[in-house]
């Protein structure tokens, strides 16, 4: 068994930075204006209707106090620097040249208003990076405005209805259909975008029938939206079937590529049939997944749906490029401006870096150890991997149940996933909810990840199993080792417990001091 780490997490007890300094502290010291200037913009150098009525609320401090403040937080969060198997989202090495890159002037500086004439180097390496998705999918064109992989799926469903729209067929064409194992952001977009949502069930072989297909498509069908392999891990070889049948009754069909990763460089969208698809390149491409953002769901489709992409577009004309916003059919802004620049030089640097065989290599790996991955967990007792019946090999993640166990001890998936936490463990992702796995984790091991790096993992798990066995409490109770205990969750419902300003928090602490005074 893998030694596994003694690890205690930093704990400063950290006052807020707005409880931090004195009264003048200061971190710069501007000098006085020149006399010259002085003299041109008089006594009062602001007009009265700019000037603030009182001082701003803001914590007086030197430079190193506020270095020395964050760099306390910073060591009092775990992070995603421990080894982290964290299915669907693709956790890769964030490339430090990649960075680097988009520190320079010539991205960090620049701003969407400004001409496209300024902007020709920036505006090349879109449009280059868009040819590399198009060898990668066979779509015709691509567009990085939305800010995700939900925000992808969104402009799918505007660009259909604008193209239902344009032909004339919006009122007839009502309908999404897709599974229920699929990501929840493409029911939930097809909804927002006004049409009714038809989620199929899993059937026997971990995927819905060919024939409930079938039976759910018809002249009503709009578009269907799917990601393949799901993220069970599994791969539906009936996928051209799928694809074939909603072209039969002229339907739309949307690849959800968010789980790319197993299959990049191996299958194109284009050639399963497919009109459009997405990209996550906080993700799939190596830019930094970040918390929540910033993220980017680049989104392409053939020739005949690009007029209804969202503006603007990035074009080439002669040995130009430019911003090309005159496109009467577009769909409209899904977000800000033409995209997340600096996300997308990342992705390019790293696909650039990577070449074409570099990117099947990692393909290859991805699979190779989320099998191996699969194999190591199959001998651990008080686990069940889902759809137990569907023997080919899992791609890119696996969807596990915890239900033995908590069965037999009472502990489930969130109190394990805490517990991981005191081991210096990323807590795992469990799954979209609703559950339709009982007690689940989802990991997946990448090609980031070594053996040593998987095994470590697991053992980490079968500790904590075994923990669970003899001496359930101090599971449930986890985390021990963080600087916070366990976050109790009846606040989340309750907003007069928020704190999300220091306004917020000084009314917070007044109201808990009354009531204690009380």
């Amino acid at each position: 068994m893998t030694r596994l780490p003694n690890f205690h997490a930093a704990k400063w007890d950290e006052p807020l930075v707005m409880e931090l300094g004195r009264p003048g502290g200061r971190g710069q010291l501007f000098p006085a204006p020149e006399p010259e200037v002085m003299e041109a913009i008089g006594d009062n150098p602001l007009p009265e209707a700019m000037q603030r009525k009182d001082r701003p609320v803001l914590p007086e401090i030197t430079e190193f106090e506020a270095q020395r403040h964050y760099l306390h937080l910073s060591q009092m969060t775990l992070g995603m620097m421990g080894v982290s198997l964290f299915g669907t989202c693709t956790m890769k090495y964030n490339s430090k040249t990649s960075e680097f890159a988009t520190w320079r002037p010539q991205i960090a500086e620049v701003h969407p208003y400004q001409h496209p004439d300024t902007l020709q180097g920036v505006l090349e390496i879109i449009h280059d990076f868009d040819g590399i998705l198009q060898s990668l999918s066979g779509m015709d064109q691509f567009v990085f405005q939305p800010g995700g992989g939900a925000d992808a799926a969104y402009t799918m469903t505007a660009v259909a209805r604008a193209y239902w729209a344009d032909k004339g067929q919006l009122s007839q064409r009502t309908e999404m259909v897709t599974s229920i194992q699929a990501h929840p952001c493409n029911p939930a977009t097809a909804a927002a975008a006004g049409f009714t949502v038809i989620n199929l069930p899993l059937e026997e072989n971990g995927y819905p029938s060919l024939e409930a297909l079938k039976a759910a498509l018809s002249e009503r069908t709009a578009l269907i939206m799917l990601n393949n392999p799901d993220d069970m891990g599994i791969y539906n070889p009936e996928i051209r079937e799928w694809v074939q049948a909603a072209k039969d009754v002229g339907a739309l069909c949307f690849y959800d590529h968010a789980n790319f990763n197993g299959v990049m460089g191996k299958l194109s969208a284009r050639e399963l049939g497919f009109d459009a698809c997405m990209f996550m390149l906080h993700k799939t491409f190596g830019a930094p997944k970040a918390g929540g953002g910033p993220a980017v769901g680049a989104f392409g489709c053939t020739a005949e749906l690009a007029p209804y992409m969202p503006a603007p577009v990035v074009v080439k004309i002669g040995d130009r490029y430019a911003l090309d916003d005159d496109r009467p059919k577009s769909c409209g802004k899904i977000r800000e401006f033409w995209g997340n620049v600096p996300q997308v030089v990342k992705a390019y640097a790293w696909a650039r870096a990577m070449g074409a065989e570099g990117i099947q290599m990692a393909s290859d790996i991805s699979v190779v150890a989320n099998n191996y991955m699969d194999h190591r967990l199959a001998q651990l007792t008080g686990i069940a991997r889902s759809n137990p019946d569907v023997t080919a090999r899992r791609m890119e993640m696996t969807r596990w149940s915890l239900a033995p166990l908590h069965e037999e001890t009472g502990i489930g998936t969130v109190e394990i996933a805490n517990r991981m936490a005191d081991y210096g463990i990323d807590p795992w992702w469990m799954s979209h909810e609703p559950w339709i796995v009982p007690q689940p984790f989802t990991p997946e091991a990448g090609e980031l990840w070594s053996k040593e790096d998987i095994d470590l993992w697991i053992d980490v798990l079968a500790r904590i199993m075994q923990e669970a066995r003899e001496n359930p409490e101090l599971v449930r109770t986890a985390p021990h080792n963080q600087p916070i205990a366990q976050v109790k969750g009846d606040a989340f419902e309750d907003p007069s417990q928020w704190a999300m300003t220091w306004r917020a928090y000084q009314r917070k602490r007044d109201q808990l001091a009354a009531k204690g005074a009380a």
